[in-house]
């Protein structure tokens, strides 16, 4: 087609008529052919191959640099070290690093040599330059001449990996006026599509040149973040020492030799940084150095193995921080940004940053020894709005850690200082976004860590340079938890720069803030919709909040009832503010699973204090003692609590008054009410532990009760039986003997006759004729008839049927015992079915059997439940 393209021109007449002669044969054939083959199968066919053909281009066209490497990016170079990284008149630079082959054939005559560009004082041709992949002639800048700038590689076929060094005087470079020079890494071969010397592939880094002291050095503030995730539980073994129990043991390995925690303390020691300590992580360390159990996924514990490790990463971090200046974060490292979105309106949430902070003071100043500042909040990735602010400053900072990314400065044309007034007495401290997240990458790929530490030098003098008459204060905060491998790049930059950085130098944290802020910098706080969605994405949800509130409250409310609370509050304390860390970002399952695990804790601890269960009692009297047992599996004693008793039905049981209970760890106590009741029946009696301010705690115990006395009506009228069968047998002895001299005379014993006769004759008057029917004197033991009938039963056939029952005798009653005043009469409902079964409020409780025998007025004697029986 090129060619065609190349030769266009009249065409002959032979080529004319056989052009003719195909158009007729097409237009004849065509229909024909067309006829024969199906019309969708055709027109498959052909979009088929058009689709295929389009794709197989797209391929080719995509993956052919993807797959192979070509042009400028046929070698892949890495740059593993650049020393020195500032270097300085009279030095020599060593470069050393690795070529890959990535293109379908070999490399021949490869060698890999430099090129040095011109020298910048600008940020964005930093930028520029670092996000360029292809060789670029002339921005590249020229070939360094000389006998070590260049290293023969030899051939390389594809995918094998070859290392170089470079060897040579900082001056065959020819750097002669201070700034940024990009320095370019080059491989130069042949290949056998192209077997001509060429650039195959080029790798940049940057080396900041300057001879003598900046005239205002720009102060650099570092924050050293000393932070983990929670690792520590509310759970505490039950020994005097309340041995904790850690969720993992992952910390111990963070403290080993070569871990992350181990290597910021033992490099950040010697570093111009300000520490920024989250007091949880000191409190979790300090508890490995004596002995803790370590949770197991089957359940259980078994012992942890980093009480080595804490003891002497400790002694460590004393050490390193003895006279710097020490900020910390509230304990657990409270997510402030989630508290302003999504708890502050929950009740009581807001007062847990406050009590975060105060406990993050005492913790630092116990285990460091040093007295911390709690003046400054750091949001995550330091973006912020007003809410932020709000919550942030209203625990007692006014220092607020935002980032340039958030606290945007359009109008300036050079980095300002950090510290902007923001009202209310209020500083925003913006850091530098570029130099914050420069380590965050992964530094262990090969190059990483140099072309990180490279450009964090570069950005640090090109930022000097922008306005050399103005000296400024800049801050970085890096991330969190940075890696091993991110904590020995920032080391090694810092370190490179505190020697040989004539740009710049150290400053506190403190000195950041009260610099004096420029004129022109930023200072509105970027509303509430400039908020990251990614962030937003990643807070506590609000019943996290309320979760948290709830269970503080069963702590206030268990906690009223210990000898020795502190037990109690100080891990659950800790708990439950771990549970609104910003370490569950990107978690919120694992955060669930934690604030779960802590209340129902929580809750199986106080449950350790329990009612014991009553089986069903009877009072064989109107007056008796009712025990009730609670008891305590708790190691400590437990105090201010009261047990109650409430009658559950109106058959005149008092229950007595309220007990207090006070019982030893590990024992029971069992608490007495005395009590009097009215009438016979069944009762349920509810029981329920009290605090001291009147608060149910626990759940209550309810058991049934059966009251069957004997009452003083029925005792007299037995009395007054016994006295009748006296009278009748002295009756009976005095007839014997005053007859009885004749009947021994005749030797006659007649039947039907003497004494026989005469006790029949009595017997009218026996005890079958003296009380009523409807005393109840037939139940076994002469107790009253069934729970509910009336305890004086039915009155004296003998008494008077006009005194309505007031039990005094008439004049026919001459052989019967006086009787006293009868005891009042109980209530018809007395004997009624029991209310209880359908009394409300009592839902969920046993209802009590109902009587259904036969309601005569007399008693049947029937036996009461079975059950504890208590005598009066």
């Amino acid at each position: 087609m090129a060619e065609a393209a190349e030769n266009q021109g009249t065409p002959t007449a032979p080529a004319r008529r056989w052009l003719r002669r195909t158009a007729a044969l097409l237009l004849t054939t065509g229909p024909l052919i067309g006829g024969m083959l199906p019309a969708p199968a055709v027109a498959a066919e052909g979009a088929t191959h058009a689709a295929n053909a389009e794709t197989a281009a797209a391929s080719s066209v995509s993956a052919a640099p993807h797959r192979t490497g070509t042009g400028s990016r046929t070698a892949d170079i890495s740059i593993n070290t650049l020393s020195p990284a500032t270097p300085q008149k009279g030095d020599t630079l060593s470069v050393t690093g690795t070529v890959v082959n990535n293109g379908r054939s070999s490399i021949t005559d490869a060698a890999v040599g430099l090129r040095i560009g011109r020298g910048a004082n600008s940020r964005s041709a930093l930028e520029q330059n670092a996000g360029r992949k292809d060789y670029l002639p002339g921005a590249d800048g020229k070939k360094v001449e000389g006998k070590h700038a260049t290293a023969k590689v030899g051939s390389m076929r594809p995918g094998i990996r070859s290392s170089f060094k470079l060897k040579l005087p900082v001056s065959a470079l020819k750097m002669d006026a201070s700034g940024v020079y990009q320095l370019g890494v080059t491989l130069t071969g042949q290949t056998r599509e192209r077997p001509y010397d060429q650039i195959l592939g080029i790798e940049r880094s940057f080396l900041p040149w300057q001879e003598s002291d900046a005239e205002h050095k720009t102060e650099l503030t570092y924050l050293w973040p000393l932070i983990s995730s929670s690792h520590l539980t509310a759970r505490t073994q039950s020994d005097e020492a309340q041995t904790p129990v850690f969720r993992n043991d992952d910390l111990a390995k963070e403290l080993a030799p070569g871990g992350r925690l181990q290597q910021m303390v033992n490099l950040g020691k010697d570093l111009p940084i300000t520490w920024m300590i989250d007091p949880d992580l000191l409190a979790t360390v300090n508890a490995m150095t004596e002995r803790y159990r370590v949770e197991k996924k089957g359940g259980g514990t078994v012992a942890g193995k980093g009480q080595t490790y804490a003891k002497q990463w400790l002694m460590d971090l004393q050490n390193a921080v003895k006279g710097e200046e020490v900020a910390t974060l509230p304990f657990a490292d409270t997510d402030v940004a989630s508290l302003a979105h999504r708890g502050k309106n929950v009740p009581g949430a807001l007062g847990d940053l406050d009590s975060a902070t105060k406990r993050a003071k005492t913790t630092i100043e116990s285990i460091l020894h040093t007295e911390p500042s709690t003046d400054f909040a750091w949001p995550v990735e330091g973006a912020i709005d007003p809410s932020i602010v709000d919550v942030a400053t209203s625990a007692g900072a006014h220092n607020v850690i935002a980032r340039s990314d958030s606290f945007r400065d359009t109008a300036l044309s050079y980095t300002p200082t950090s510290a902007r007034p923001i009202g209310g007495g209020n500083t925003a401290l913006v850091a530098d976004a570029r130099l914050s997240e420069i380590f965050e990458g992964d530094m262990t790929r090969p190059g990483a860590t140099s072309r990180a530490v490279q450009r964090f030098l570069a950005e640090t003098q090109a930022l000097t340079d922008q306005v050399p008459g103005k000296q400024r204060s800049v801050l970085v905060a890096p991330q969190r938890m940075p890696t091993a491998q991110q904590a020995q790049a920032m080391a090694l930059a810092l370190s490179s720069l505190q020697k040989h950085g004539l740009w710049a130098e150290g400053s506190d944290l403190s000195e950041a803030a009260d610099a004096k802020p420029d004129a022109g910098a930023n200072r509105r706080v970027p509303s509430g919709g400039q908020y990251p969605s990614s962030l937003r994405k990643q807070e506590l949800p609000t019943k996290a909040y309320r979760h948290v509130q709830d269970t503080k409250r069963l702590v206030g409310d268990f906690k009223k009832v210990l000898t020795r609370e502190d037990r109690v509050v100080t891990p659950f304390g800790s708990a439950v503010e771990r549970g609104e860390s910003s370490s569950w970002r990107g978690d919120a399952e694992g955060a669930a699973n934690y604030r779960d695990g802590v209340r129902d804790y929580l809750v199986g601890l106080s449950k350790e204090v329990r009612l014991i269960q009553k089986t069903p009692i009877t009072l064989s009297g109107r007056s008796a003692t009712i025990p009730v047992t609670v008891q305590n599996n708790l190691v400590q004693g437990v105090e201010g609590l009261e047990l109650r008793l409430k009658s559950r039905r109106r058959i005149g049981l008092d229950v007595g008054k309220p007990q207090a209970v006070k019982i030893d760890g590990e024992h029971s106590q069992s608490v007495k009410f005395s009590t009097t009741a009215k009438a016979n029946g069944r009762a349920y009696v509810e029981a329920q532990l009290y605090t001291k301010d009147g608060k149910p705690y626990g759940r209550p115990m309810v058991f049934q009760v059966n009251v069957t006395s004997i009452t003083s009506t029925v005792l007299l009228v037995i009395a007054g039986g016994v006295l009748l069968v006296v009278l009748a047998g002295v009756r009976m002895y005095t007839t014997r003997k005053r007859n009885g001299g004749g009947a021994a005379a005749s030797g006659q014993d007649e039947p039907g006759s003497g004494p026989d006769e005469d006790a029949g004759d009595s017997g009218s008057s026996g005890p079958e004729s003296g009380p009523g029917e409807g005393s109840g004197g037939d139940g076994p033991s002469g107790t009253d008839g069934p729970v509910g009938t009336d305890d004086t039963g039915s009155t004296d056939d003998s008494t008077d049927k006009d005194g309505a029952g007031d039990g005094r005798p008439t004049s026919d009653s001459a052989h019967a015992p006086a009787e006293p005043e009868a005891a009042p009469t109980a209530s018809p409902e007395a004997g009624a079915a029991d209310p209880e079964a359908s009394e409300p409020g009592n839902p969920g409780e046993p209802a009590a059997p109902v009587d259904t025998g036969t309601r005569t007025g007399k008693g049947s004697g029937s036996v009461p439940d079975t059950g504890e029986k208590v005598d009066r």
